[in-house]
């Protein structure tokens, strides 16, 4: 299929990095399309665990070019650090290989700033961002005041971010917080200038030529569904489009040029989410624990960006079917299958009760789920090790019925499964 998409179908950190990785090794493009450096996509190969927040994830892959599309917002600073990173991995990284938007958008230390203060200010109301200065960033593109790529290929580059910082920093001081020194960042951005400059393109008519020629572009998304922001449990969302309809705004391509498309969504095994909002799954104590790991592991969960410990509870299939439907997902890829392995009884969401009736889908979306008790599906668990295998059919039996009872629940196929956290630890149903 000429695009195919991966996006996340619960709060995002649902282990899309890897099988984007997966999905890489038959692609010609690996694009981002959403998001900055609150993203946080893992790839194990080998012994080799690479952590990325803004280069696409398939880039670890020899064959796809990397585009970083115009929907995103992009820390120069943090793309700098991957890119050496990658470099030193031996992976191959130059303007043939990487290329950025000329209308995506930048962010600066200015944004940060008033990322952190602005949560400051709300107090016990925060929403648990990261303070990577995503959500400012996006403000002031809606505010048509925001700099793009494109600002440095003109000679007032520098000008330009001087203005930004001074404005930001009469915000910063009503805010009560520390101003920021104008000289310095507009210094460090003149040396990201320069090395940027190779990278920077027509991403857009790029992808449109790759499409037109018969190439497979692989369209990945940052965060996840219910962290869309008008589509997921708003106050408590991200500032960007993560779903699957966001892939042709953030990437500039047509709908009717693609030459038909794939929507794989990506659900991990069990539930997660990082920082504020709500979770009606919820669970505490051992149980917790026991999904979460101690973090003594780097996939245990805990964040790829803030390092915090996510809330974990049981796969919520009422979420999943909106997801389904508000992505017109065609398939569906479970990934940590071996971490639900020692459970005796797993519990699968299949409704909720709100107010003495039974809830199978979301009236007015996941905006309010205040109140919403999980009606569950108790399903039978497995003891044995599953990391090893790489057959659908030598998965165990009841391991296969979990599989079976989540595709019945969202009514389409699951196509692929993870049962470690290393780049060939997967089973393909097909």
């Amino acid at each position: 299929m000429p695009l195919q998409i991966i996006v996340g179908t619960q709060w995002g950190d649902e282990g899309k990095g890897r099988i984007v990785d997966w999905f890489a090794a038959n692609s010609d493009v690996v694009a981002r399309y959403n998001g900055g450096d609150n993203a946080g996509h893992s790839v194990t190969v080998g012994s080799k665990l690479f952590k990325l927040h803004l280069i696409p994830s398939g880039i670890i892959n020899p064959k796809p070019i990397a585009i970083l599309g115009n929907g995103m917002v992009i820390n120069p600073k943090s793309m700098l650090d991957e890119m050496e990173m990658l470099i030193a991995a031996g992976v191959e990284v130059d303007p043939k290989r990487l290329r950025i938007s000329h209308a995506a958008h930048l962010i600066t230390p200015a944004h940060q700033a008033l990322d952190k203060a602005m949560e400051v200010a709300r107090g016990k109301g925060n929403i648990g961002t990261t303070g990577r200065g995503i959500g400012p960033a996006y403000t002031d593109k809606a505010s048509r005041r925001g700099l793009r790529v494109a600002n440095m290929l003109e000679a007032n580059f520098s000008e330009e971010l001087t203005i930004r910082i001074e404005e930001a920093n009469r915000q910063l001081k009503l805010l009560g917080a520390e101003e920021l020194n104008a000289k310095s960042i507009v210094a460090d951005y003149e040396k990201y200038q320069q090395w940027m400059l190779p990278y920077i393109a027509d991403t857009s008519l790029e992808l449109h030529l790759a499409l037109k020629a018969g190439q497979t572009v692989l369209a990945e998304g940052a965060q996840g569904t219910l962290l869309d922001i008008d589509h997921g449990t708003y106050p408590f969302v991200t500032s960007s489009a993560t779903i699957a309809s966001g892939v042709f705004t953030g990437l500039g391509i047509g709908i009717s040029g693609t030459g038909g498309m794939e929507v794989t969504g990506v659900c991990k095994s069990f539930q997660t989410r990082v920082g504020s909002g709500p979770f009606p799954t919820e669970v505490f104590d051992d149980l917790a624990l026991q999904l979460r790991g101690s973090g003594a592991n780097p996939w245990d969960e805990y964040g790829t960006t803030t390092g915090r410990a996510r809330r974990v509870g049981w796969l919520d299939g009422v979420l999943l079917r909106y997801a389904v439907r508000i992505n017109g997902l065609t398939e569906l890829v479970i990934t940590k299958m071996d971490i639900l392995s020692g459970f005796e009884t797993l519990k699968l969401c299949v409704a909720y009760k709100k107010d003495g009736k039974i809830l199978e889908d979301l009236p007015f979306g996941p905006s309010n789920l205040d109140d919403c008790e999980p009606v569950y599906e108790e399903l039978p668990g497995w003891s044995e090790d599953i990391g090893g295998i790489r057959k659908w059919a030598e998965l165990p039996k009841a391991a296969e019925g979990y599989l079976e009872a989540i595709a019945r629940l969202a009514e389409v196929p699951v196509r692929l499964a993870s049962v470690g956290p290393e780049r060939e630890q997967i089973v393909s149903a097909k």
